[in-house]
């Protein structure tokens, strides 16, 4: 297809894209209202070793990732709620909790979420502390040289609102509406693409001139009509 068809089906069914890039932001946008507001907090464990030597470092980050493993059991979740005495069983706090080991600065992340700011901050900061009592009660009885030491980053944490988003939504709602609505327009433009709608079209289906045209605004019956004489010869009077 030249640029021109392209241009011709935009401009056509050009509206087909725009209804259904506001119709899907629209929705999306009104959809964020009936979102319940949730919020997170985030703390970060340091786990650095004791002395700057290679092996131990690797260690180190070799070991970080058993540690968020074991952060996120069922029984860890469970002393967690009794220290802080949260309203809740072990597996609703594990799901809303995120542990990940970043081993390129020594640190693991904790991640919570729940409907109330401070519950998340309470849920991320017990689990942080549970952490690091009990890594320091187990590195305490080894060897000074071969330790790792275990603190919390900083207990200054804050929380945020990551749901709902309606502006986020929306804009994603519009780029799916977009992508729905360009595939609308193909869909309907491959369905017609065996009727040969210009010249152009003809002669390349066809491999041969086109040497003229019907005119669209002709009916049969003005094609078909004799011309009148500008003098018509009246008819003679009989007797």
């Amino acid at each position: 297809m030249t640029i021109q068809e392209y241009l011709r089906i935009i401009q056509r069914r050009g509206w087909i894209i725009v209804v259904a890039v506001l119709l899907a932001a629209a929705g999306a946008f009104g959809i964020s209202y009936f979102q319940e507001d949730m919020y997170r907090a985030t703390v970060y464990v340091s786990t650095v070793p004791a002395r700057p030597d290679w092996g131990l470092g690797n260690t180190a980050k070799d070991l970080m990732r058993n540690f968020a493993a074991n952060l996120q059991t069922p029984e860890i979740a469970q002393k967690v709620i009794d220290r802080a005495q949260l309203d809740m069983n072990p597996y609703d706090f594990l799901s809303n909790v995120n542990v990940v080991a970043e081993s390129s600065d020594f640190t693991i992340k904790i991640e919570a979420r729940a409907r109330d700011g401070e519950i998340a901050k309470l849920m991320a900061l017990t689990l942080a502390d549970e952490f690091v009592e009990e890594r320091t009660a187990y590195y305490a009885q080894q060897d000074l040289n071969n330790r790792i030491e275990v603190k919390l980053r900083s207990r200054a944490i804050g929380y945020d609102q990551y749901q709902p988003k309606p502006l986020v939504n929306a804009i994603a709602g519009g780029a799916l509406g977009l992508l729905l609505g360009l595939g609308l327009v193909l869909m309907l433009t491959w369905v017609e693409s065996d009727l040969l709608r210009t010249p152009a079209a003809l002669e390349r289906a066809l491999g041969v001139p086109v040497l003229g045209a019907i005119p669209i605004g002709s009916s049969p019956r003005e094609v078909a009509q004799p011309a009148t004489s500008p003098n018509p010869i009246p008819a003679a009077k009989t007797a």
